[in-house]
């Protein structure tokens, strides 16, 4: 019968089986879907076209253009945009009652939840409105003394270096950028590399743990275990990492850890959270002063004023509808799809892969450098040509383009691509580089 009702699921039309109905229960729809491969690998899943399709039908999507950049913001599925509409329609009747007394406290649900899913203690974890706002109050709030040193990478995301830069400026720390090749396959020698500029001024490392530039994975948990034995505090940037690939916040042993929530986990835009280690809560200043008593309690780093309860609440139905398909299930098909158009592309003799394509070390974001091709030119015939949006990386020791499809990305767009860029190094636009 079970087998009847899955054929049946898979092969009647939306409108036999009621449109209506099928409208108001994408969640279902995708916790069916995900049942019905439960005894499969992940990697068996990540090729299942049927089950993949199921899941882009779970999102309201404009497919005349093709967006491979999803990890500047990704589009919700239809459940969470429309639990967000919902409570802000709740919000807009009265909002002093519907939204601060009946909306605002269900945070904690969301809370309890995201740090379940997470790994860690709910007293940990602050909701933000992004990975910058996280980190930052990390990197503002640390009590550092002039001549006290931070080391980072020069690959780190550009407002967490204008971050760091303003407090050279204004509180007179020393700050040291590491340099590393890309992509490191062996990550101990990240590691190292930090060990290496390691000096007796050194109070905090500042890492991604995967770069937004190239997607290079860092070995989190080995730094930090590195870092913790000199008294040296880690503050991690996991804006790329969270609901991309498996993991748990306690196996990473760092300080601070920030990530958005509009980005792998598919939660309304504005949405984070902060990471703090339960014995740095004290001691953390927050961006915006709580009232005193609240300064050992991780809700001081919400105090941020007036703010929609609408965002974070329908983070609790992005928890739902990830959880729903699976990590593992996740994790795979977004490499599928990365080893998809790299695999047919780096056969080509004018492109470099700047990502590591190991498959302990690889996922949903990649960088293809092009040899002889600007990359703000490549990026403009793209979507002028094939209307692909990527993003244009231009670093002092490369340039590429950064590529990040989602679940809800076709074989057909991501073939698109790869056809786009071999045309492309058949016609070159006309302005190259030297």
């Amino acid at each position: 019968m079970q087998a009847r009702r899955e054929f049946l699921r898979r092969v009647i039309p939306a409108s036999a089986m009621g449109l209506a109905a099928l409208k108001s229960d994408w969640l279902g729809r995708v916790a069916s879907a995900t049942a019905a491969v439960a005894d499969r690998s992940a990697a068996e899943v990540a090729a299942d076209e049927t089950y993949w399709r199921d899941i882009q039908q779970a999102f309201t999507l404009d497919r005349t253009i093709i967006n491979l950049n999803n990890g500047y913001t990704c589009p919700s599925p239809r459940v969470v945009h429309e639990a967000l509409k919902r409570y802000l329609d709740m919000s807009n009747q009265a909002p002093i009652h519907y939204m601060w007394n009946m909306l605002e406290p269900n945070v904690e649900t969301v809370r309890r939840n995201l740090a379940a899913e997470a790994g860690c203690d709910a007293e940990e974890l602050a909701i933000t409105r992004n990975a910058s706002e996280a980190l930052q109050i990390a990197q503002l709030g640390l009590d550092l003394q002039p001549g006290d040193e931070v080391i980072t990478t020069n690959q780190d995301y550009g407002r967490m270096l204008d971050t760091w830069e303003q407090r050279v400026r204004r509180d007179r720390i020393t700050l040291t950028k590491i340099s590393f090749p890309v992509p490191t396959k062996n990550l101990s020698e990240l590691t190292s590399r930090f060990e290496k500029a390691i000096t007796p001024k050194t109070r905090v490392i500042h890492l991604c743990h995967v770069t937004n530039l190239t997607g290079q994975l860092f070995p989190v948990r080995e730094i930090a275990r590195m870092a913790r034995g000199r008294a040296i505090q880690t503050i991690v940037d996991g804006a790329h990492a969270f609901a991309h690939f498996p993991f748990k916040l306690r196996d990473l042993e760092c300080d601070y850890y920030g990530t958005s929530l509009h980005k792998w986990l598919l939660a309304p835009v504005g949405t984070g959270f902060l990471y703090v280690r339960r014995e740095n809560i004290e001691k953390l200043w927050p961006l915006t002063p709580p009232p005193a008593a609240k300064m050992k309690d991780i809700r001081k780093f919400e105090e941020i004023g007036t703010h929609p309860a609408a965002n974070h609440n329908a983070i609790a139905e992005a928890l739902a509808f990830h959880q729903a398909i699976g990590i593992d299930r996740k994790a795979a098909r977004l490499r599928y799809l990365s080893d998809r158009w790299t695999s047919r592309l780096e056969k080509l003799p004018r492109v470099k892969i700047l990502s590591s394509r190991e498959p302990n070390q690889s996922w949903g974001l990649a960088n293809i450098g092009l040899d002889g091709v600007d990359v703000s030119k490549a990026y403009d015939f793209l979507w002028s040509k094939y209307r692909i949006i990527t993003a244009p990386i231009k670093h002092a020791e490369y340039q590429g383009l950064r590529v990040t499809p989602n679940i809800y990305t076709t074989l057909e767009e991501i073939d698109t691509f790869s056809t786009a860029i071999e045309d492309l190094l058949k016609n070159p636009p006309a302005s190259t580089n030297p």
